[in-house]
């Protein structure tokens, strides 16, 4: 499931995101959201969250 609306996306669900860093290569990084940080219902490069490890990155799927 895609990432890209804020309705779907709850603190607690499992998700793969990308981080800022990883951009260019596309590498995904799988976590627990804690936080939701994008205000807006929907972004087309993905909602950015927060991970339970402290890293920041917008949703590219849910798990």
């Amino acid at each position: 499931m895609s990432g890209t609306e804020r309705a779907k996306i709850k603190p607690g669900l499992r998700v793969q995101i990308v981080l800022k860093k990883d951009q260019r290569s596309g590498k995904l990084t799988e976590g627990v959201v804690t936080e939701i940080l994008t205000n807006s219902p929907t972004h087309p490069h993905g909602i950015k969250v927060r991970l339970q490890s402290g890293e920041v990155g917008r949703v590219k799927e849910i798990l």
